[in-house]
């Protein structure tokens, strides 16, 4: 859903790609440091099990804030990528990538936290690396997926950082169990779409 928001936005997103390919013109740097950001997010969260339990909302709040400014960067890639016109296979390969590596670790950091049951978190990632697979497979053969599903990775990743980011008892747990939900409903729409699209009267 986010996906037509930000092309109604692109002139704003250009503009900030302009500013940053300032600070650097690089977009693999951008991508990089989102991925930095997701391990800082995840150790944050990771965090809340080492204090006393009456400070676990602190980690959540700063793991929740690491996280959104880890999409920001994100954001900041596909700009500075697009304004610089050094877009190419090979950085689409790395963000991709690091895009998963970074949603892994964040749920990995949740459950060592204890702010969620680690099966909770398990079913999560499975499901939301599911419904990127089930992109990647179905765009090689030729059936795009882009905008289809209510919960693409940065509607899951604004949903764990707002809803945990709340200052009521097991925030981050109920994020983790909606965003469970978002990505199986996305899934369970992207398998209809590309079987109705691949049946053969489809």
């Amino acid at each position: 859903m986010l996906n037509r928001l930000r092309s109604q936005i692109q002139p704003l997103l250009l503009s900030i790609g302009k500013e940053f390919s300032k600070i650097n013109p690089s977009p693999d740097f951008w991508t990089r440091l989102s991925l930095i950001t997701s391990v800082i997010a995840a150790a944050s969260y990771g965090s809340a099990s080492v204090l006393d339990h009456q400070y676990s909302y602190s980690f959540s709040l700063g793991g929740g804030i690491f996280l959104l400014i880890s999409g920001f960067f994100d954001l900041v890639d596909g700009s500075v990528a697009r304004l610089t016109k050094k877009t190419s296979k090979r950085g689409a390969f790395l963000d991709s990538t690091y895009d998963k590596l970074s949603e892994s670790v964040v749920y990995i950091g949740i459950a060592v936290g204890a702010l969620a049951n680690p099966v909770t978190c398990m079913i999560a990632i499975t499901l939301s690396l599911l419904v990127s697979y089930v992109r990647a497979r179905s765009e090689s053969l030729g059936v795009p997926l882009q905008g289809i599903g209510i919960g693409e990775r940065a509607e899951r990743l604004l949903i764990l950082a707002i809803i945990g980011m709340l200052p009521l008892h097991g925030s981050t747990q109920w994020a983790v169990i909606i965003v469970s939900i978002v990505a199986g409903v996305t899934l369970v729409q992207r398998v209809l779409k590309v079987n109705r699209q691949l049946s053969p009267t489809g």
